[in-house]
């Protein structure tokens, strides 16, 4: 494979270079997780999906996913919500607090809980809703940061191909969205119906690339990099402004160097051996320990075991334990067990993180009778941001 450098993405507050950005995961993406990525690499790092009732509400766990650490720069925020008017109180917030760099807009969220409700993937086939979102959203950040002197903040939108293949939103959305002025269209590859298999559409992506290319709005691409090579691949078969990471990176945040020399044209690192990947392991335990508290940081650090220990002769019992580690001590002790002279395992590069087969995406009953009508649905749509996060 030609390996060529690839231009950073340009918008009116920061520069991404490279042209790289972590995927919002609720659960996963917290302030630790970002802070261990970007040690690792270069690019956007994005904070946990955060629902923006929960923002204006001035939720205490929706203010701490919004809360950065001095160095973290650019600040991003996955902003979520259903309701013109709350989405744009909570950008104003954001704004005004000075808690945020770059506002994204997550309308593909595919889990059911959000799309039985109206939101997630299924918001953008009430095409005049999707519209008033993202107007509201575009012209309160731009007059806000206008009024207070400020750089203008860049608002990206994050989407799916639609609901399933019979309901296809994401050419008509991302055009919307380009021409209400966002930064950028980030488009995951699958339907909401697709969940996380099969595999990714790339070719989709390229659709949307020349959609938008007359009106001059980069288009990301996301689904199914799982090596730096991968990232390679989209952009050359795509055309697309850069790349979006999602699973490819859990349990494995070392991806970001691997992606950062990958895109800027060098040699690609090698992913480190067993005794790497455990000095890591300990550094994000320390890193939630002091985000969360210990026992919390402990507890959090679990699902992450399985990620980083895919592929390694590890005994069932260590990962059993392992599974259940509630001090930074007994992960230490844990730890010291394991043969850890091991290189990285093959069956560990690819996929990993959710599967799924896909299936009927929840909606409300008659959702899918006019894109056009809202209908009776805003009871509906209330109830799809009650909890902190959408995801």
């Amino acid at each position: 494979m030609t390996v060529t450098s690839f231009a950073p993405i340009q918008t009116s507050r920061f520069v991404v270079n490279p042209p790289i950005v972590l995927a919002p995961m609720a659960g996963i993406t917290n302030s630790a997780f970002r802070r261990l990525c970007r040690e690792s690499g270069a690019g956007l790092y994005v904070s946990e999906m955060v629902t923006s009732r929960a923002l204006v509400e001035r939720n205490e766990e929706a203010i701490q996913m919004v809360t950065f650490a001095p160095d973290e720069i650019p600040r991003s925020v996955q902003l979520y919500g259903v309701s013109p008017k709350v989405m744009s109180a909570a950008v104003k917030l954001l704004i005004t607090e000075d808690r945020a760099d770059h506002i994204d807009l997550n309308m593909g969220c595919p889990v059911p809980k959000v799309t039985r409700k109206g939101g997630g993937a299924a918001l953008p086939y009430k095409r005049n809703l999707f519209r008033d979102i993202i107007r509201s959203t575009v012209q309160t950040a731009n007059e806000t940061t206008s009024a207070l002197g400020m750089k203008p903040i860049p608002v990206t939108v994050k989407m799916r191909l639609g609901i399933d293949q019979d309901h296809l939103t994401f050419r008509e959305a991302g055009a919307t969205a380009a021409q209400e002025g966002v930064a950028w269209v980030a488009l995951h590859a699958r339907t909401a119906a697709q969940m996380y298999a099969p595999s990714a559409n790339w070719s989709q992506i390229k659709v949307l690339v020349d959609d938008l290319a007359p009106i001059g709005v980069p288009v990301l691409g996301n689904g199914d990099i799982w090596q730096a090579t991968d990232a390679i691949k989209m952009m050359q078969q795509t055309g697309c402004a850069g790349v979006v990471i999602g699973r490819g990176c859990l349990g494995r945040p070392w991806l970001f160097a691997q992606l950062a020399a990958a895109l800027q044209g060098q040699q690609i690192p090698k992913d480190p051996n067993l005794d790497g990947v455990l000095q890591i392991m300990v550094r994000h335990a320390e890193l939630l320990s002091d985000l969360y508290g210990e026992y919390k940081g402990c507890r959090d650090f679990r699902k992450h075991v399985a990620w980083y220990l895919k592929g390694f002769r590890v005994g069932s019992e260590i990962r059993a334990k392992l599974g259940t580690v509630s001090t930074l001590v007994e992960l230490n002790q844990l730890i010291s067990l394991i043969d850890s002279d091991q290189e990285f395992p093959v069956v560990a590069e690819g996929p990993r993180g959710r599967t799924s087969s896909e299936r009927a995406v929840s909606l409300p009953q008659g959702w899918l009778d006019s894109p056009d009508e809202l209908g009776d649905f805003a009871a509906d749509l209330a109830a799809a941001e009650l909890d902190v996060s959408g995801g």
